[in-house]
């Protein structure tokens, strides 16, 4: 089996969601009886990080400028509509991002779907140091903290800025949805691209930080197939969906 992530190309709502990351840093070992499972899909051993991430653009360099003016035009040119988008997109929570306007369905609900639940949270733990150490080996800051023209419309995170955790989040929940529901492959890589761009709108990401989190996803994702584990669990998310008995 082969999960492909593909290559990135209004109504105001009328509440903000407010739900936890999915890819959340992991708790505080302080209290061992709340620390997450060791990573059992993928972990940071299986990657070479330097293989799957070229820096981003240097400081002062033309790309990154580029990456500034970017941001600023996009700033310039926000909208209310988008500004409220970007307050649902803040806290991720695939439920209602990949949910919203029924894009897969009325039992698209944690409810209907428990172990594509279970898999959601089980690669929370994986991804976590491995999105960590990412961001610590490149120490990127954020567009707000370059410039302080970059005005954000999103909370202002405190950890590094590339790659982008949200962009993987949505590419990897993309690519694992359209393995559960391949008719809407198309429909899921778009849901995720629009998410990961609502960080450049919310001034808390460059465009380079999402490339970034769409190749880590793609690394992750590709490590992760080599587990005959993961290959299973995605095969009961799509008996569960389908209503075949496991």
């Amino acid at each position: 089996m082969i999960i492909r992530l593909e290559r990135p190309c209004r109504g105001i709502f009328a509440a903000i969601l407010a739900a936890g990351l999915l890819f959340a840093a992991p708790l505080s070992k302080a209290d061992p009886s709340s620390a997450p499972a060791a990573p059992h899909f993928a972990k940071l051993a299986d990657l070479d990080l330097a293989a799957v991430l070229p820096p981003p653009p240097a400081a002062g360099s033309l790309a990154a400028q580029a990456d500034l003016e970017t941001d600023l035009q996009v700033q310039a040119a926000r909208t209310p509509e988008q500004a409220a988008w970007v307050q649902l997109a803040d806290r991720f929570d695939p439920w209602f991002l990949f949910g919203y306007g029924n894009l897969l369905g009325p039992h698209f609900t944690k409810a209907d779907l428990p172990r594509l639940a279970a898999l959601f949270e089980e690669l929370r733990t994986d991804v976590s140091p491995i999105m960590t150490a990412a961001k610590q080996r490149f120490a990127r800051p954020r567009p707000f903290v370059v410039d302080a023209r970059v005005r954000p419309c999103a909370d202002r995170p405190t950890n590094y800025s590339y790659p982008s955790s949200h962009s993987y989040s949505a590419y990897e929940c993309a690519a694992i949805l359209a393995e559960v529901f391949p008719e809407k492959r198309a429909e899921l890589f778009e849901r995720a691209r629009r998410i990961a761009w609502s960080r450049v709108i919310g001034g808390v990401h460059f465009p380079t930080d999402l490339e970034g989190g769409r190749r880590l996803a793609e690394a992750v994702m590709a490590a992760e197939l080599k587990n005959p584990a993961f290959s299973a669990a995605i095969e009961e998310c799509r008996h569960e969906a389908s209503g075949r008995p496991r």
